[in-house]
């Protein structure tokens, strides 16, 4: 794929508009079949009505209908609770909450932050990420997340036993999350993904337990002073998709 992904446009669709997507996996000034679809979605979509349109893409490309997509998405203030959540780590329902399906436990999702949701059939390789290796999968989002962050000139880091991408904050002056991951896989085919913290309000995220992690923080973009856009977080997350994924 020759076309650079951060500058390539990207088809900017209603909520509504999930569901008339082309079923190729072709974006425009991308090669057809090359790569995901990769949308943006306007406004804040509703979580339900994300994971109904998530599980149909889904298994539209398990049924060989659908090509693989990336949907970059803004909620309303929402909580969703992973396969692992308990009702210990939510604090304060002030936020309509929803059960994900996905792995892990407890996440925000708002306005400022984007969530970018990744279907793709792991039954063959994406770049630097082996066919049918979930583990391998979700160290290809870390890494994914790591290469956006650069472009910023933030360095994040995994860490062993701590799902998602943390800084070192200079505020708090302890390590914090700045991206979360959580994925599901279904017949080898992905659903969920990532969310990257841009400008939310971060007080939000007190009322659960972020991932069932109490002693470490969260942080954004604007807070560690990059006064990134959302259509900047866009790009930088294009650009580095060939990078990890081909």
């Amino acid at each position: 794929m020759n076309t650079d992904l951060a500058t390539a446009p990207m088809t900017v669709i209603s909520p509504e508009g999930l569901s008339t997507l082309p079923e190729n996996g072709s974006a425009p000034g991308l090669e057809a079949g090359k790569g995901p679809l990769w949308t943006v979605v306007e406004g804040r979509m509703p979580y339900p009505e994300a994971l109904a349109a998530m599980e149909a893409r889904a298994a539209a490309i398990r049924a060989g209908t659908a090509g693989e997509a990336v949907w970059l998405v803004e909620h309303p203030p929402t909580y969703t609770a992973g396969t692992s959540a308990t009702a210990e780590g939510l604090v304060d329902a002030r936020f309509p909450v929803f059960k994900a399906g996905r792995g892990g436990q407890w996440t925000y999702h708002g306005p400022g932050q984007r969530t970018a949701y990744v279907m793709l059939d792991l039954t063959r390789p994406h770049g630097r990420v082996v066919a049918r290796d979930v583990r391998a999968y979700v160290h290809g989002l870390e890494d994914w997340i790591i290469r956006a962050l650069d472009r910023f000139n933030v360095k994040g880091e995994r860490r062993e036993g701590r799902v998602g991408i943390w800084v070192a904050d200079p505020v708090t002056k302890r390590e914090s999350k700045i991206a979360a991951i959580g994925v599901r896989v279904t017949r080898w085919v992905s659903w969920h993904g990532i969310a990257l913290n841009v400008e939310p309000d971060l007080s939000h995220f007190g009322g659960i337990v972020p991932c069932g992690i109490s002693e470490h923080g969260v942080t954004s973009l604007h807070a560690l002073g990059i006064p990134a856009t959302m259509e900047e977080a866009d790009s930088a997350l294009r650009g580095a998709w060939t990078e990890v994924f081909g």
